[in-house]
């Protein structure tokens, strides 16, 4: 695979720009979008606020709510929310207040979504790690009964859904064990200082957690990547090389599993806020201290610069994600970086 020479590092950096400035009017049209989303429930944070209030009792007077819209900024119009918002995020990287939680949304999301991206990175390290592998072995031995045995669990982790296999699991745990197996650690270390302890008992929640987030993932990767290697395995040169007598290891390597795995470089784009929506709703099932919950009061509430921020975040995670498996295809596929060039 060649691609030192300067025009080709030439064709690579113009083909790179090129995406790059197409991404600027792509996150432009997210924000706007993740802005319409959040407001198309009706009323706002003030009108849910004042409706509980009135619930419990207690009645505000027409000057107590405007003077809270004026607190939140919702006396103005959508467009100028929106500017506003935009604004203060470019120039200053205020993301807004949190109504619900009375603190910028910065803050907020800071507590949590460490968490995430942990939970995230490991996920998918997981999943390429496990489900390559596995779909390679498939490819390699098809039809034997390792074969059968992953790809019936691949279907099962298609159509089970990982909230109802994560139920099923910590009940199943509470039943034969009586501990509550949910969030990242056991009562007694929630709220202490990390310690090797503490470290040992998050291990098998966060494995767990890992592996309900990427079991979808999982099932669809090893699928992907049988097939892929299967049609490779039947072109002409691989015949060839056989005749030729060179050792199977290298026939596989060499080129099939490295043509094989171009679909799945691509997928890197939606996979990475796939696992993300994954662990949003894994996170709820298990309580787990991550962006997942918060996410879900948010929006309950109609917190509109927390719920908005989160999703402009998955949005640009799937433009980058996007991004790195363009430039990651046209490192490994002269096609497709000459072909940028020529568009």
């Amino acid at each position: 695979m060649a691609i030192l020479g300067k025009d080709v590092i030439a064709v690579l950096i113009k083909y790179v720009l090129n995406r790059l400035i197409q991404i600027i009017p792509l996150l432009v049209a997210i924000s706007i979008l993740c802005f319409i989303i959040i407001q198309l429930p009706p009323g706002d944070y003030v009108t849910r606020h004042v409706t509980q209030l009135r619930q419990s009792g207690v009645i505000l007077s027409e000057s107590a709510i405007e003077a809270l819209e004026r607190r939140y900024g919702l006396d103005r119009s959508l467009p100028e929310q929106y500017l506003v918002w935009m604004r203060n995020m470019i120039l200053e990287g205020d993301m807004g207040i949190s109504f619900l939680w009375n603190r910028p949304v910065t803050e907020v999301l800071g507590e949590t979504i460490g968490y995430s991206i942990l939970i995230s990175f490991l996920t998918l390290v997981f999943v390429w790690a496990v489900g390559i592998p596995i779909g390679i072995y498939s490819a390699t031995r098809q039809y034997s009964v390792l074969d059968y045995f992953f790809s019936f669990f691949a279907f099962i982790g298609l159509a089970v859904p990982g909230f109802m296999l994560a139920l099923f699991i910590i009940y199943q745990i509470f039943t034969h064990t009586g501990v509550v197996f949910t969030g990242l650690n056991s009562a007694q270390y929630i709220g202490a200082a990390w310690s090797v302890s503490r470290f040992l008992n998050m291990l098998p929640r966060l494995f767990l957690a890992i592996f309900l987030i990427g079991m979808p993932q999982l099932a669809s990767l090893t699928r992907t990547t049988r097939a892929m290697l299967l049609d490779e395995l039947q072109k002409q040169y691989v015949i060839t090389a056989r005749a030729k007598g060179l050792e199977e290891p290298k026939i596989l390597f060499k080129y099939p599993v490295r043509m094989a795995i171009n679909p799945m470089i691509s997928t890197i784009g939606w996979t990475i806020p796939a696992l993300i929506s994954g662990e949003i709703i894994i996170s709820i099932v298990l309580n787990l201290p991550t962006t997942g919950p918060m996410l879900r009061r948010a929006l309950e509430s109609q917190d509109m610069f927390l719920a908005g921020s989160f999703l402009l975040i998955v949005g640009i995670l799937t433009v980058i994600g996007t991004l790195l498996s363009d430039i990651l295809l046209a490192v490994l596929d002269p096609r497709i970086r000459f072909g940028g060039e020529t568009n």
